[in-house]
């Protein structure tokens, strides 16, 4: 246990965001004793949060201290672990424009929010800020460790890299962890039985090897065999993999994440994507979003906020813990620099991979050569990137 680690949430007035980062910390045993210090530039949501928080804190009587300000800087000061997650503007405003205004010239992206050229203009908008934060932060706390889970994701990531080399971080998403549930369902076998391998850049991954752990076997030919028929099944938000089943069937390997996200990335994709699903999946998630946080808001006001600060189901806080304690867990699924991680694909990139946690941070698992079809796409991609992130 120590009592001197100070954990900075920048965008904490991000509801949903807030509320769940410091659930997993003031509940976890390992950060009993730090400073957690809220930030952000919208002072009235940053309010809410603080006072569902400090009710939490003080209802139950953790021993945290709790902080809240606007200032970056005052913010930043002494901090240990920075975790990051911002966005610029009305973001569903700003996305829908994303993906309206390419298409009005004759774009056929399905999706704009982190390829194609709706995800360069959520880049140019969000990185520069990004950039200014972690420029506050070689400044006042060099020492660091931060997380970023704004996106684009290997974006941010790859001008993270290039602009402050020193800066220990990693980016995180879940979507390999949001996903891998449909593995089981296909195999009809408790997740806690498979063994994965899983990488690419964000967004843009596969399962690279899925074996049985009591028979110690393979099971991607199973895999490769049900899955098309399962995926055929789906409903709901779940049904936009017509581009996931096409990967599937010509390269033979499975994605982890949906069309909306791994069509971003091929220009090719309106052709075999869901287009339908993939804007029902994006009206679900926008209405979804909105509502809860009206929801949340409400709860805040009326004084019913501290039932609202519960642990999330997201891997900051554990990796946190882990370079705390030298852990050397694994974790399946982070962003970091590609340092012969995927050793056909240009080093100069941020990668999606798994890694160990030890007390001097994150140690990528190296994956060695992608499969060739695929490893030519995250080429053209990562030419893309070079080129957005040098804009």
């Amino acid at each position: 246990m120590t009592k001197s680690e100070k954990i900075v949430i920048i965008g904490a007035g991000s509801l949903q965001f807030g509320l769940g980062s410091v659930g997993s910390i003031i509940n976890s045993e390992t950060l009993q004793g730090s400073t957690v210090s809220l930030h952000d530039i919208n002072p009235t949501n940053l309010d809410l949060v603080t006072q569902a928080c400090r009710e939490a804190i003080n209802k139950k009587k953790f021993d945290i201290e709790l902080e809240s300000t606007t200032d970056r800087k005052k913010a930043l000061k002494n901090a240990t672990f920075v975790i990051n997650s911002i966005e610029v503007g009305d973001r569903f405003k700003l996305w829908e424009e994303d993906y309206e205004i390419p298409r009005r010239y004759g774009s056929n992206q399905i999706y704009g929010e982190n390829g194609g050229p709706g995800g360069l203009f959520h880049s140019l908008r969000v990185i520069p800020p990004i950039l200014e934060i972690c420029e506050d932060i070689t400044k006042i706390c060099p020492d660091a460790f931060v997380v970023n889970y704004s996106n684009p994701m290997s974006r941010i990531c790859l001008a993270i890299k290039r602009k402050f080399p020193s800066l220990n971080f990693v980016g995180l998403c879940h979507e390999f962890p949001g996903f891998v549930h449909h593995y089981s369902k296909i195999l009809d076998t408790p997740l806690s039985n498979l063994e994965m391998r899983a990488g690419g850049l964000n967004h843009f991954g596969i399962l690279l090897a899925i074996r049985y752990i009591d028979k110690n076997k393979d099971a991607y030919p199973d895999l490769r065999k049900k899955a098309p028929q399962y995926l055929s099944n789906l409903t709901g938000f779940e049904n936009d993999v017509d581009l996931i089943k096409y990967i599937l069937e010509k390269f033979g390997y499975i994605p982890y994440t949906q069309d909306s996200h791994y069509g971003e990335y091929i220009s090719w994709a309106w052709e075999k994507a869901n287009i339908e699903g993939v804007r029902a999946f994006y009206n679900g998630y926008k209405s979804v979003t909105l509502s809860t946080g009206k929801r949340i808001q409400k709860s805040i006001e009326r004084g019913k906020g501290a039932l609202l600060v519960k642990s999330d189901n997201e891997r900051a806080i554990p990796i946190i813990e882990g370079i705390i304690t030298d852990s050397n867990h694994e974790e399946d699924s982070v962003n970091l620099p590609n340092d012969d991680v995927i050793t056909n694909i240009p080093r100069d990139l941020v990668v999606e991979c798994p890694a160990i946690v030890t007390k001097k941070g994150l140690k990528a698992i190296k994956l060695g050569d992608y499969p060739k079809g695929l490893a030519a796409l995250l080429r053209n991609q990562a030419s893309v990137q070079d080129l957005v992130v040098e804009a």
